[in-house]
């Protein structure tokens, strides 16, 4: 199965080729303040993401082990990997439709912000 998506503006495309992890909802701190929200994304093997254009694309260390992908264009959030893991997280929202993906689970529940709540259904991890 080949997935495609990209960033708002379009500095930022890539295509995915294979399975993709199902959708992971996470809710700490950081993923609220580089999302806007909730950082939803899939997973898969580095090997397995082929950049169509990364005119735009840029890396931020947000942590000491961990880095984020943004388009400088436009300000999409689409990428995080952890250093040494071999895998990639992809944003779900910048997945072209359809994307075939599901939400598997919710993690890092106790720092959600206060404005929302989270509906019953996959398991919620604190």
């Amino acid at each position: 199965m080949k997935h495609t998506g990209g960033c708002l503006c379009g500095a930022v495309s890539y295509e995915v080729e294979g399975d993709m992890r199902p959708v992971v909802a996470c809710h700490c701190s950081q993923c609220r303040k580089t999302s806007g929200h909730v950082w939803a994304s899939s997973q898969i093997d580095d090997h397995q993401l082929v950049l169509i254009n990364r005119d735009g694309l840029r890396w931020y260390r947000s942590s000491e082990t961990a880095e984020r992908g943004f388009c400088a264009v436009c300000g999409s959030s689409l990428f995080w990997r952890l250093d040494g893991e071999g895998r990639i997280s992809i944003a779900a929202g910048t997945l072209n439709l359809p994307t075939g993906l599901s939400m598997a689970e919710h993690i890092f529940v106790a720092d959600k912000g206060d404005y929302y709540e989270i509906e019953p259904g996959p398991p919620q991890s604190p």
